[in-house]
């Protein structure tokens, strides 16, 4: 055994045997549990950076605890290949997307095996190779015949000089990111799923996972069930010139008799035929139609409206009530119109308060001391729907009525008058997946004159997507390429059109969970084998991915299982949601008033003593920069740590180790230099025990025997931290307490005087522990270390350590001592000694008799199994 701590020598070899030997090969075998470990897989971006790192360790230090626990593991790995950046790269650096990708992948699949992770590369899966695509457009082409996907128009932002449609992060202050031009809402064509078929499904099967309770309540805000109830608005013939309707939602028909106008989307009819002839409103409108059409920026926006001079009637009072253009108002929402109660709500508020519009008081708290009416405060009143809190007040017959009674008495009257009816309603939309990129999985559609719509038969499947076009930013290519688009109907073999829209690449990412379990399979999506491994037994993946994705995979495994391929309902069993990495950025301000972000590495810091800085300078000119505190580690702010540069000079178990010491998983975690650091030491002065150890001669771990105390001690310590790690690893999840655990086992081995034989054997049986309990966190060094302490045997094919329960059963047990509640010394004494012998042990302690100066003690508390504290 060598005697120092080598990882450039031990990683390589390490690795080197588990892929001769083929360590991590998954197959199905049901004589073991199964335990599949997924960490959401990467978009091929170039490099590996911390976030990557810390995600995949998280998982792989489960797989590995799970394998030696006796688990039949799969953690598979794959690449989320379609996307916008790589048109944006490929764009920027005139190559073909498809090369910038697979060029990508091949980097980063080199550094993930660098860091030794323990993935079945024969499982590897590239969402933007036709073997895999080609199973999401035969799925496309079965929901579409069955109707679970439709075509309808959208609202989307559009670029009118590059001619395509913009993601919300594209729009920037109101203009296109690239061409810098006013973007537009347009309403496009674009293909649906039909996600809210499965609404109750998707709120209900919530309560069945065990995830992060905030993951699971952005789940249901998100999914948004309400009740409430659709009224109508009769149209004042008199202004608009026509009978009809005007029909909104609400959740809150018990303040009906509040609502003093109602709102409408720019793309409302109303609002058409108010514009006609009126230059101004058509204005408005023209302005409304332009911006972004995201949820976040409608809600901070600042609200505008105009009136449009029409009215429809209050279908209780007969009041006219004006009908008003509002920015905030979207078509693609409900029937594209709201009503208003501004006394009782903040947007209302806001709005008519701004065009002087009527409030009506239509709500009144129950509680004593509040102030008179004053809109700017009741609005917040409108929360108070608890029965009891609040009471109907200037509502005619419906006053004094609590919140339910009112909701009831107002509806069943609109239902008496055919102006409405209870309903129950939903936050969530159908997924528009329509984009018009070139980088993405071609939607399997040919339009045909005579035919609409048909889907491309199994047999022409997949659609290929050319791999070497270089996009130019105006549009999508495949639009302009006939040799693309132009085909024949597979119905009436006329000429027709192939839909060149690609699919939103959040489709990939929705079934490559079981994609994995069958990456081979060429008859289907998956095969049987993927009902031996679904579902996914523990997922890991960053808290930004809570809503969407989650819940499109969540919505994709109840598509898959209703097409007879999957038979569990819930893709991903347990979730833990790991913390960002951040670390201390630094900055120099710029003529342009922008900021020039400066790595820390190429900073010299100084800091006080509780390790906060107070100063920093640029190493190369030794002037100051400005501390710009703790962020996430990122490109934008120039802070992050390349891992490739942690590895070849530490080794990557060293960063495996700091990654799972610095912090809980779902914890964000600040990076420290002197934090790697403190971790390669340790694993140097583990190897130096380790070799010690052997070099003093060929040991067996204790199998029985007498025992000194100091050794019947270290063994107590030995099994009590197994039992916690192993609650750490398997319950907790919390692998820094695992770690700081085996940092103290090791210290009291060192601290321990041990016999020649038994405590050679009570060494050998703590090292071999050791090694075992750190060795899903720091796999080559302890694969390295268990081959010198059991020559002939190999780490994987050991069983996680046992609790030796009779080695927990104390003779002997240590008591703190205190003076005064000082801690002033210890004793040992017999576990079921009483309180006269713990009292006289306690007092006869020399550095206890030290304190207490021969003065008698005025009391002496027993805290049995704990402490003394002697009062003088």
């Amino acid at each position: 055994m060598q005697e120092h701590y080598s990882p450039r020598d031990i990683e390589p070899a390490v690795q080197a045997r588990w892929e001769k030997n083929q360590i991590f090969k998954a197959v199905e075998d049901t004589s073991r549990p199964k335990f599949y470990c997924l960490s959401m897989f990467p978009y091929p971006s170039g490099k590996l950076h911390m976030g990557h790192v810390r995600n995949y360790t998280i998982g792989d230090v489960l797989s590995r605890y799970k394998a030696l626990n006796g688990f039949n593991v799969l953690q598979p790995m794959g690449w989320d290949a379609f996307g916008m950046p790589a048109e944006n790269a490929a764009m920027k650096h005139n190559v073909a997307p498809a090369a910038w990708t697979y060029e990508n992948i091949a980097y980063m699949k080199q550094q993930l095996k660098s860091l030794g992770f323990a993935i079945d590369w024969d499982r590897e899966v590239t969402t933007c190779k036709p073997d895999y695509y080609r199973w999401e457009q035969w799925l496309f082409t079965r929901l579409f015949q069955k109707g679970l996907i439709y075509k309808k128009n959208g609202v989307v932002n559009w670029d009118p000089v590059d001619q395509t449609v913009l993601a919300n992060e594209q729009v920037i202050d109101g203009r296109g990111w690239r061409s810098g031009a006013l973007v537009e809402k347009r309403d496009i064509p674009m293909y649906y799923f039909r996600i809210t078929a499965y609404a109750d499904e998707l709120l209900a099967d919530l309560d069945t996972l065990d995830w992060p309770p905030q993951v699971v309540t952005m789940q249901k805000n998100w999914i948004g069930k309400s009740f409430g109830a659709d009224i109508t608005f009769a149209y004042d013939e008199a202004s608009i010139g026509h009978a009809g309707q005007l029909k909104v939602y609400t959740t809150r028909p018990d303040t009906l008799m509040g609502a003093t106008y109602v709102a409408v989307a720019a793309e409302h009819p109303l609002a058409t035929q108010a514009a006609q002839g009126n230059a101004e409103l058509a204005a408005f409108i023209a302005e409304c139609k332009s911006g972004s059409v995201a949820e976040a920026d409608m809600a901070t926006m600042e609200k505008k409206g105009m009136n449009t001079g029409l009215f429809v009637v209050h279908p209780l009072t007969g009041e006219k009530l004006p009908v008003w253009v509002a920015n905030y108002v979207l078509m693609g929402y409900g029937e594209g119109a709201v009503m208003a109660v501004p006394a009782h709500d903040e947007r209302d508020y806001a709005f008519a308060n701004k065009y002087q519009l009527p409030m009506v008081q239509v709500l009144k708290p129950t509680a004593d001391g509040l102030p008179e009416f004053d809109a700017t405060v009741w609005h917040d009143w409108y929360a108070m729907k608890e029965d009891g809190a609040t009471v109907t007040v200037n509502c005619g017959k419906y006053d004094g009525l609590s919140v339910s009674a009112a909701f009831d008495a107002i509806v069943a009257d609109l239902a008496a008058k055919q102006a409405g009816e209870k309903k129950t309603q939903y936050r969530l939309r159908d997924w528009g997946i329509s984009r018009q990129r070139y980088w993405g999985c071609p939607i399997p559609i040919i339009h045909c004159d005579s035919c609409g719509d048909v889907p491309v038969p199994d047999d022409q499947l997949p659609v290929v997507l050319p791999e070497d076009v270089v996009p130019d930013g105006m549009g999508s290519p495949l639009a302009k390429m006939p040799e693309f688009y132009q085909t024949t109907c597979p119905c009436c073999g006329k000429p027709a059109r192939r839909e060149t829209d690609t699919m939103d690449t959040f489709v990939e990412s929705s079934w490559y969970f079981a994609r994995y379990a069958s990456p081979d399979c060429t008859t289907g999506m998956v095969d049987e084998r993927a009902n031996y491994w679904m579902n996914v037994d523990q997922y890991v993946g960053g808290i930004e991915h809570a809503i969407l994705h989650l819940l499109y995979a969540r919505f994709f495994n109840k598509l898959m299982r209703d097409e007879g391929l999957l038979n569990n309902t819930e893709p991903f069993q347990r979730l833990l949601t790991q913390g960002m990495v951040i670390a201390d950025t630094f900055y120099r301000d710029l003529p342009d008033g922008k900021k020039d972000w400066i790595n820390p590495a190429d900073v010299d810091m100084q800091r006080d003593g509780k390790g906060k800085i107070i100063q920093a300078v640029l190493r190369a000119d030794g002037q100051p920069v400005v501390i710009g505190g703790t962020e996430k580690m990122s490109k934008s702010k120039n802070n992050g740590v390349d891992p490739q540069a942690l590895i070849e000079q530490y080794g990557a178990d060293t960063a495996r180790l700091f990654m799972m010491f610095a912090a809980p998983p779902s914890q964000s975690l600040e990076w420290s230099d002197a934090g790697v650091e403190g971790a390669f030491r340790f694993l140097k002065r583990l190897w130096k025990t380790v070799h010690e150890h052997v070099a003093a001669g060929v040991a067996s771990a204790y199998q029985g025997g007498e025992l000194t105390a100091a050794e019947k001690a270290l063994r107590f310590k030995l099994h009590s931290t197994i039992q916690k790690v192993s609650d750490d690893y398997g319950v907790r999840q919390q692998f820094n307490t695992a770690i700081a655990a085996v940092m103290e086992l090791l210290n009291t081995l060192d601290k321990t005087a041990l016999s020649a034989e038994q405590g050679r054997a009570v060494a050998q049986e703590t090292l071999e522990s050791a090694v075992l309990l750190l060795a899903p966190i720091v796999p080559h060094v302890t694969d390295a270390l268990w081959g010198e302490l059991r020559p002939g045997t190999t780490l994987e094919a050991q069983r996680w350590p046992a609790v030796d329960a009779s080695a927990l059963v104390q003779d002997e047990i240590e008591l703190m001592v205190q003076v005064n509640g000082k801690l002033r010394g210890s004793i040992t004494v017999a576990k079921d000694a009483n309180r006269a012998v713990i009292e006289a042990a306690a007092l006869a302690n020399e550095n206890v008799q030290k304190f207490t100066e021969g003065q008698p003690p005025k009391k002496v508390v027993v805290v049995p199994g704990r402490l003394v504290n002697i009062v003088v």
